[in-house]
């Protein structure tokens, strides 16, 4: 039922004096009740009935809104059957695969709360989120099966349902995905009794600072999230999307993936494990309008192109989410892949906040954009951790005094599930603390610089990782790279760097170090105490699933790597 004027103020919010003797109640009725994502679902099952709903990449083969409608309505059935009800946890652990985008649609069917997982995570990571979580049903990868057995040992929930999609032998107790549908059920419909409040998705953050905490989303949010992409790409109906992000992260189904395609009628292209070649590929076969993904992904697909050039000209543009867009990789991307690049910058809290249009491009190639259009952002000062500044306490508008970027925004749950200290951290009186560093300007684009926690202080002076790290990417012989402090008994911390190298670039690390150190000397954007004292150069570097650099596995490894003699001085 709709949530009334007595319930809200029960829960402590107070209702506003109307302004005039008009009575919204039948239109509250509408809103609360038939603006739902499934509603929106539904009604595209019979508006889209023969346009493609899914593709897979991997099969090729596609699913019609009506379609989707049959397999959905079959799949909320079969969940039915197994137990699963009102507010239960629907968890799964899948490739972007079609049962996924099935589950996410089905689950809020019946008035659950469907609840994606990382498949990267350690046995010990899935096991936290399936104590935390107790899923009824449990959907998970065969391929997975070894580390899935692990991880259902070490918790202390044990599914009543285990289900197994994909090719291989079944764990103990498991069924396979097909004994969930129900042939002959009726077709997807809004389920009775829901609400734009009901808590209908449970994410987990991707881990850049630690265990994942679970957020919870709200079918409103649902909404409004696919709403703020199809306003910002723009997208409609006739578009074709693949997003090269796993879409058990906000970014993932978020952006163009699912979420937004089945609610504006679109179609989707599944694309289970990233491979650049075979990106370029889909995009000329499928003729794919947008692609999404992380700056990683970016620089693999114009490596690719520029070795094998394919036709992108179907393509409206190529959005990334994550991290930001540095400049000197923003202009190789128009250049090789597309003149649309565009960047927005956000959380799994918050989903995107600013956006980075292609005609803000090339002059603010490195900024996140401004703010997107619902939500309201404030770069504010840093204090110490037991004080927040105000939102009306900002830094300047100069692009050079660092703060607190925070943001108000729909798109957010403003809870975390389970954990009240961390909750009290980053929401406040209706505002997201993310703890990220950022500047902005008269125009209030705003810039990123890195986490708090990922500051260096050296000599007392503040050094944030991103700004060496974007100095770095303008040498053709660095593909990508990390910058920590080392604890150093002189200066506090050292900055070092983990460099990711060009194939056939910067083959001798004595060499290249100088080579960079050099480049640095010589270069006018990095003051010359930020450059980095020693160099280490490796094959990979360490990433969340959505592209986000994960500075504290180096920031702690870095001690060891120092005494194992892995670091190189210029």
């Amino acid at each position: 039922m709709p949530v009334s004027d007595t319930d809200v103020m029960g829960a402590g919010i107070t209702v506003p004096e109307p302004n005039s003797d008009y009575d919204p109640s039948g239109f509250r009725q509408v809103f609360e009740t038939a603006f739902t994502y499934a509603s929106a679902v539904e009604r595209n099952t019979h508006r889209y009935a023969n346009r493609t709903a899914i593709t897979d990449s991997t099969t090729g083969e596609s699913w019609t809104y009506r379609r989707l409608g049959e397999v959905t309505g079959a799949l909320v059935e079969g969940l039915r059957r197994h137990g699963v009800g009102v507010g239960d946890i629907v968890g799964y652990q899948l490739l972007n695969r079609p049962e996924f985008a099935f589950l996410y649609v089905a689950a809020q069917g019946l008035r659950a709360v469907s609840s994606p997982m990382n498949f990267r995570l350690s046995p010990a990571e899935t096991a936290h989120i399936l104590t935390e979580s107790e899923p009824v049903v449990f959907v998970y990868e065969s391929a997975l099966s070894g580390d899935v057995s692990k991880a259902l040992a070490l918790s202390s929930h044990t599914p009543s349902v285990l289900v197994a999609v994909g090719e291989g032998d079944l764990l103990p107790g498991a069924i396979p995905f097909s004994d969930l549908l129900v042939e002959g059920a009726p077709s997807f419909r809004a389920p009775e009794g829901a609400t734009v409040w009901d808590e209908t998705s449970r994410l987990y953050t991707s881990g850049t600072t630690g265990m994942p905490k679970s957020v919870p989303l709200t079918s409103l949010n649902e909404v409004l999230t696919a709403h703020d992409v199809i306003m910002h790409f723009p997208l409609s109906p006739v578009d074709r999307t693949m997003n090269m992000s796993p879409w058990f992260h906000r970014g993932g189904n978020y952006c163009a993936g699912p979420n937004t395609a089945f609610y504006v009628g679109s179609e989707v292209v599944t694309l289970p494990q990233f491979d650049a070649d075979l990106v370029l590929d889909l995009v000329e076969r499928h003729r794919l309008t947008y692609v999404i993904g992380a700056p990683t992904n970016l620089e693999r697909l114009a490596e690719a192109q520029e070795a094998r050039p394919r036709d992108l000209s179907s393509l409206s543009g190529i959005v990334t989410m994550g991290a930001p867009l540095e400049r000197a990789a923003a202009l190789r991307y128009q250049a090789t892949l597309t003149k649309r690049i565009a960047n927005g910058y956000g959380t799994t809290e918050a989903f995107w906040n600013t956006y980075l249009r292609p005609d803000d491009l090339p002059d603010a190639a490195g900024a996140a954009g401004r703010a997107c259009l619902d939500d309201d952002v404030a770069v504010v000062k840093v204090y110490g951790e037991d004080r927040f500044a105000d939102p009306t306490d900002v830094v300047a508008k100069d692009g050079v005094e660092v703060g607190e970027v925070i943001m108000r925004s729909v798109k957010s749950g403003y809870a975390y599930m389970h954990n009240p200290e961390e909750q009290a951290r980053k929401f406040r009186d209706g505002w997201v603390y993310p703890g990220d560093l950022a500047t902005w300007d008269e125009d209030e684009i705003v810039t990123v610089i890195g986490r708090k926690d990922d500051m260096i202080i050296s000599g007392g002076e503040n050094v944030h990782p991103v700004q060496v790290e974007e100095a770095l990417a303008g040498h053709s012989g660095v593909a990508d790279s990390i910058v920590v402090g080392l604890p150093d008994p002189e200066w506090g911390q050292l900055v070092v760097a983990y460099v990711r190298r060009r194939p056939g670039a910067l083959e001798d690390a004595a060499a290249a170090a100088t080579e960079l150190d050099r480049f640095l000397l010589d270069g006018v954007a990095l003051a010359r105490f930020k450059r980095p004292r020693r160099y280490a150069f490796v094959e990979e570097l360490p990433y969340t699933a959505t592209g986000k650099k994960q500075h504290f596995l180096l920031k702690d490894r870095a001690p060891a790597d120092a005494e194992a003699g892995l670091f190189v001085t210029p």
